[in-house]
């Protein structure tokens, strides 16, 4: 498991009196996020929507707990306790402006991507140019010992993030933050302050073949706009590689702008609003004769499912690794009288061909594990080659 320190905060999940974490980005599979226009398709759900109407039976009670004097959110929370919508959200006012502002490809950290390895040390697998850490001179590879006293090794990526990021302090930027590390034989600690920073929901690079690779991580804002320019100046006749592995969604309107970089206008996806069906359109003028490749696996979702749907139904790019997650239902917030955000499951996508998501995934075309880059390459080489 890997993880990064933005889009991490914890999301607190409330079903009756059980507390979740649920973490919305790339670092586990948790809150697959997305938005259509004020809708929004968040949490995995292999189970139906709950029934019709229970959106109401939630912003009543509310309401009610509000003239009554007492807690609408911890009204709102039992609310959906009862609705049988096992992933719908009741999110604080503070929590839910954090995680728009992720969504708006900024956070609060140090600027360390990390994952555990098989005997629990935790390894810095990234630094992001300019943040505090690369500043201070971390790099890839070196072993995180410890965060501000505490012990590391062991602990989930989820948890060592969370440390990292401060969340159980409320830390925000300029505020300190000691790390423990270690290169080979060598120890030592660095006192950071953190800072707000960008994420790098897209990087691109070229492969050894010549092909180019365009890695989106999460579907934040601009990140469509990324993808096109990336395309736009990927060498001529050169094929591509779209890689949207661990990508748990986004916004979704990213995702169609990053569905145009590769098809002339057309459908997109299909989805429905309490009954109500309505349709997603790519913009024309999109690069249609490049070879594509789009590679997913277990933690490919909602946004990121979105977008593979489209391009494999419309016969634009061969997809290649293991089966997607499988989140396709929709959730749409509503204000509640003190400010905080109730999420609700209303209705689910469907692809251009009408395959539903939820709960079944996107196969790929041509299964893949560890060589599924090598795969991809050699795909990428066949359809050079074809008329």
């Amino acid at each position: 498991m890997s993880g990064r320190d933005l889009f991490c905060q914890p999301r607190r999940v409330r079903h009756g009196a059980a507390l979740t974490l649920v973490f919305a980005s790339v670092l586990v599979a948790g809150a697959a996020t997305g938005s259509f226009g004020e809708t929004a398709a968040r949490t995995p759900s292999a189970e139906p929507a709950a029934p019709a109407g229970h959106g109401d039976a939630v912003t009543e009670a509310a309401a009610r707990a509000m003239a009554d004097g007492k807690s609408p959110m911890e009204a709102a929370e039992r609310a959906v306790s009862r609705s049988g919508d096992r992933w719908s959200a009741v999110y604080s006012q503070g929590e839910y402006q954090e995680f728009q502002e992720a969504l708006d490809g900024q956070y609060t950290g140090v600027g360390l991507s990390a994952r555990r390895e098989r005997d629990g040390r935790i390894e810095v697998t990234h630094v992001q140019p300019g943040s505090p850490a690369a500043v201070a001179g971390i790099r890839g590879g070196d072993r995180l010992r410890s965060v501000d006293g505490e012990d590391v090794d062991g602990r989930p990526v989820t948890e060592v993030v969370s440390l990292l990021r401060g969340d159980t302090d409320g830390a925000s930027a300029g505020t300190r933050v000691r790390l423990g590390l270690e290169r080979g034989t060598h120890t030592w600690s660095e006192v950071l302050r953190r800072a707000r920073l960008s994420t790098d929901s897209v990087t691109v690079r070229r492969l050894a073949g010549g092909a180019t690779l365009i890695k989106i991580a999460a579907f934040t804002k601009g990140s469509g706009d990324l993808v096109r320019n990336a395309v736009d100046h990927a060498p001529e006749g050169a094929g591509i590689v779209l890689d949207l592995r661990g990508n748990s969604g986004g916004l979704v309107t990213e995702a169609v702008t990053a569905a145009s970089a590769f098809l002339d206008g057309g459908l997109v996806a299909t989805y429905d609003v309490n009954g109500d069906q309505r349709a997603l359109h790519a913009e024309p003028g999109g690069d249609t004769t490049r070879p594509l490749v789009a590679l997913v696996d277990g933690g490919t979702m909602s946004a990121a499912e979105l977008l593979t749907g489209a391009l494999q139904d419309r016969g634009r790019a061969v997809v290649v690794g293991t089966r997607t997650f499988g989140k396709g239902s929709i959730q749409m917030p509503s204000r509640l009288p003190d400010g905080s955000v109730a999420e609700l499951t209303v209705g689910h996508y469907r692809t251009p061909s009408g395959h539903k998501v939820d709960g079944r995934g996107i196969t790929p075309d041509l299964e893949a594990g560890d060589e599924v880059l090598e795969r991809a390459e050699t795909v990428l080489s066949g359809l050079g080659d074809a008329p």
